[in-house]
Order: structure tokens, then sequence, then C-alpha cells
């Protein structure tokens, strides 16, 4: 069974069926969604597919070319759709997984909110979007204006003319700050650390480089941080622009929220009418905690795709493979490893 169905998930749906899985009673894919797109489909109006931070071909099917100035939320949502029908994948939708649990016999029960299926193997790409992180700060439950997550976004319109205070040092917030600066009364730039802005060809080295890093983490039972955290900010075009107009100009993060803006413990005070979080999204797992998985350093002890402790269970769009390609990648090998483990269940059976 196959739990998503975005990147990772469909990818992982193309080689179980490569590999002789039938659609529909060798596995599924359950999605939560209404229709085809993962997380693309909420991604907000103005993402255009000129400015998505990098996409990779789903296996065997190349991305379709598409004017730069489309919504990257309906490209990429038809892509994947024409996708599902082109493998003939077994997508149900919208089923909401609600638990996974391990029934005596040895397999895995999944309980949804339109009833329980049962599976010998378990590949979780349900990613992050629906979990977006909101950190806590002292006074933020008596803020006056309105509070936003990137999760929540759908174009500058509603900024006009309101002091806003954007907080997060990752692409979102740069992209989110170059299209609000123009029409909000002013922005201002909140980071934890200071931004990480790379002046620098990316090459397939870097990308390496930085998967590397994500896995060394999950490998050692961490929380996984993203890839693209660890890759930088590249510095476009765009990116110098902003930085000319002051609009990148960054202060280190408030000490709390007061209800007509944000304090420092210098004394600084900026007002603000709405405060905007691109401060991230978490791994929507939650589904999976009857399962006991997590290591005591509060992540999930991985190898590749597989889980230490259930091998049953393999995560993909997770840590090392939460991007395009990545997904791609991991989808193969956890299907590579869930054949090889059903080979040895029928050897003893």
């Amino acid at each position: 069974m196959v739990i998503g169905a975005g990147q990772a998930g469909l990818s992982a749906g193309y080689h179980l069926h490569r590999t002789g899985f039938t659609p529909g009673t060798g596995f599924v894919i359950l999605d939560a969604d209404d229709g085809p797109g993962g997380a693309w489909r909420h991604r907000w109006p103005t993402l255009t597919v000129d400015r998505v931070h990098g996409f990779h071909d789903l296996p065997a099917m190349p991305f379709p070319a598409a004017a730069p100035q489309r919504r990257a939320s309906e490209v990429v949502s038809g892509y994947f759709s024409a996708y599902e029908q082109e493998f003939d994948l077994p997508v149900v939708r919208p089923v909401r997984v609600e638990a996974v649990t391990s029934l005596p016999d040895g397999r895995l029960e999944v309980r949804t909110d339109r009833g329980r299926w049962t599976a010998r193997a378990l590949i979780n790409a349900t990613g992050t979007w629906s979990r977006p992180f909101w950190p806590h700060y002292p006074g933020r439950a008596e803020f006056r204006g309105r509070q936003l997550h990137t999760a929540d976004y759908r174009g500058p319109e509603e900024f006009t003319d309101q002091r806003v205070v954007v907080v997060g040092a990752g692409t979102s917030a740069v992209q989110l700050l170059g299209e609000i600066s123009p029409v909000a009364a002013n922005t201002t730039w909140v980071t934890r650390r200071p931004p990480d802005f790379r002046d620098i060809d990316f090459t397939p080295e870097h990308g390496r480089a930085a998967v590397a890093l994500v896995d060394a983490r999950v490998r050692a039972g961490r929380p996984p941080s993203s890839v693209v955290g660890v890759t930088g900010l590249p510095v476009t075009p765009e990116v110098r622009r902003l930085r000319a107009q002051g609009v990148l100009d960054r202060l280190p993060m408030f000490e709390r929220i007061t209800p007509d803006g944000v304090a420092w413990s210098d004394g600084r005070f900026v007002g603000a009418d709405m405060i905007l979080w691109c401060t991230g999204f978490r791994a929507a797992l939650d589904h999976l905690a009857p399962l006991h998985l997590r290591a005591a350093g509060g992540g999930i002890e991985m190898d590749g795709t597989r889980v230490i402790a259930d091998e049953r269970i393999h995560l993909i769009g997770y840590g090392p493979s939460a991007s395009t390609v990545g997904a791609n990648r991991a989808g193969r090998a956890a299907v590579t490893e869930i054949r090889a483990l059903l080979a040895r269940a029928a050897v003893l059976d």
C-alpha cells in the first residue's frame, strides 16, 4: 500500500506496477485530496512555472512544456493527473488515513475515514504540506492583527496597505517578500539565523552533498532538516533587485509579540497589521504513531527509505528524498526492498 499521491507516491506506484504488482488488488494508493496534484494542488496562485524551485520528471513521462507564467499548481496537477491515467495507477481519493497499526498475523491495518485496508508492507509518501509549522513566541495569542502561514497564502492583494512582518529565512520568505513589498505599507523581514545566500552555480555535487547531510541525520534517528534548507538561498536576479531596494534588509528574531506588533529585548519595536510565518513544515506522520517508530533523538531512524524499527515501513519524500528527483529514486528503492521482504516471507511460509 502507498499513502499519498504526490511525486513520491506516484513514483512508488509506477515502480510497483512495473515490477508486477497488480493495480487495485496488489496495491492501492490512498490520497487525502479531492483530485491529483499532491501538495502542488495547494500552492499559491502567484507561484508560476518559471518561479518553481526545481522540478524533476516522474519516471517514464517527461514534464510537459508549459508557458512560464502559467500557475504551477495547474500545470503540475494536470501532469500528475495524466500520469495516473497513463500508468493505470489505482489512486483512491479522497481518503484520510487516521492510524496504522500492526495485526497479530504480521500484516498492517490502515484505518481511514472510508474504512479499513490491510497490507503486508507500506510506503508512506504523505509529505509535509498538511503540517505547517507555527513556532511559539510569547504574546502570539494577543496579537490583534492577522497571522498567516505560507500554506494560507493566496496572493499579495490581501496585504495591500498593511504593515507586514515576514518570518523565516527560506525561499518562500524571499519569494513572498518580493510579491508583498510593492503593495504593502511596509515589510519587515525577521529571521532566527542570518539568511544563507549563496552566489554560486548549483551543481550536482552541491546537491549530493546536501542530501548526504540530511541522510546522516535520519540515519542517526534525528528529525530531518530540509534538503532545500541545506542548499542555501540562490542569489537570483530577483534577489539582487530586492536587495538593492532594501526589501531583504533582515532583522534578528524578535523576543515577543505584542497586540500591535513585535518587540525585541533591546527596546526595538515594529508595528504590524499582519505576520506571515514562512517557517516551513513538518513531516505528516501522526498516523504512524501507533507503530512507535520514533527513536530517542526525536526522529525516525532510517536506512535508505526503510524504517529501522519496522522493515515493513518505508518513508519516501522524507528527509533526503524530500525533493522531486529524490522522491523518484526513493520510490524505486522502496519497491526493490519491499519485493525482497515479501520474497523472504514467502520462503518462510
